[in-house]
């Protein structure tokens, strides 16, 4: 796997749109769903975004006449691994206990999770 860039949360609303959609897809497609989804961009805004997107390396642009065609180089779960790494290693070391133990600690995991948590460790 490549170095994912981390995507803002607009670039992150805009790949989740094209991972859903069948690649490729074009700007006036996804502006379609958007509008259909109570968002009015502007043709300008998902350009600039697409466009971020391609030179992150999240995107590949081809050129169909005068039409881009952007196809996802990375997949959702790529993504999500590659931002939980990220924060593994910057929050907490690289150790997996010690976010868990964080989760714990605040109180975020319920009786139910740690039942789960340790059936999953103990490869059941």
């Amino acid at each position: 796997m490549n170095q994912i860039q981390k995507l803002s949360d607009t670039e992150m609303e805009l790949m989740e749109v094209i991972w859903e959609c069948k690649p490729p897809v074009t700007s006036t497609e996804l502006l379609q769903i958007f509008a259909g989804r109570g968002k009015a961009w502007k043709a300008q805004t998902i350009s600039t975004f697409l466009s971020r997107l391609v030179d992150k390396g999240a995107l590949e642009a081809t050129r169909h006449g005068r039409t881009n065609m952007y196809t996802p180089l990375i997949s959702p779960e790529d993504y999500k691994l590659a931002e939980t790494k990220h924060v593994l290693d910057g929050l907490y070391q690289g150790s997996v206990k010690n976010l868990i133990a964080a989760l714990y600690d605040g109180d975020k995991l319920s009786d139910e999770d740690i039942k789960e948590l340790k059936q999953w460790f103990s490869g059941k």
